[in-house]
């Protein structure tokens, strides 16, 4: 397990910082008359993520949110409901600044086989309203806040 603590200086910009631009993507499924979403463990790091990553050349954010979400949970029945904004920090190595895009999508696939050949992820199914530890503060904070966003979507969809 890794042993980084993200705080506070995870999320202040340092001068001179390149930009990286992301994407990834917030899936939800019902069962049983609750809202599950799909977070990834990846790379024994002590929490868990919202699949995402880097936007590849000649590639949209939503295609780019897409194919992470492919690669890292293996889901790619997807239908989007909406854009949830983008969130910034340090990526991972410090190295760069972070801007990832994150969008809504409702699946009804249940069992995911990643596809990242460079990454070991396994996809989990936690309740909307009983989110885990998040390896990210960041992450689980744009679930929480949008929560009723969420709902909204998917009763909008319905009727």
């Amino acid at each position: 397990m890794e042993l980084t603590t993200i705080d506070e200086s995870w999320y202040q910009r340092l001068p001179g910082m390149r930009e990286r631009v992301g994407a990834g993507g917030v899936v939800v499924r019902r069962e049983a008359g609750r809202l599950l979403v799909a977070l990834v463990r990846g790379d024994g790091l002590s929490g868990l993520l919202i699949p995402k990553g880097g936007v590849e050349r000649g590639e949209t954010v939503e295609e780019a949110a897409r194919r992470e979400i492919a690669e890292e949970a293996g889901l790619t029945d997807l239908l989007l409901l909406d854009n949830l904004g983008a969130r910034e920090r340090q990526s991972y190595s410090r190295d760069r600044w972070q801007v990832t895009h994150y969008f809504l999508f409702l699946t009804s696939q249940i069992a995911g086989a990643p596809t990242d050949p460079r990454h070991e992820y396994s996809v989990e199914w936690h309740p909307l309203d009983a989110l885990p530890s998040m390896f990210w503060p960041e992450q689980r904070a744009l679930i929480e806040e949008n929560t009723m966003r969420i709902s909204q979507a998917l009763a909008a969809k319905d009727s």
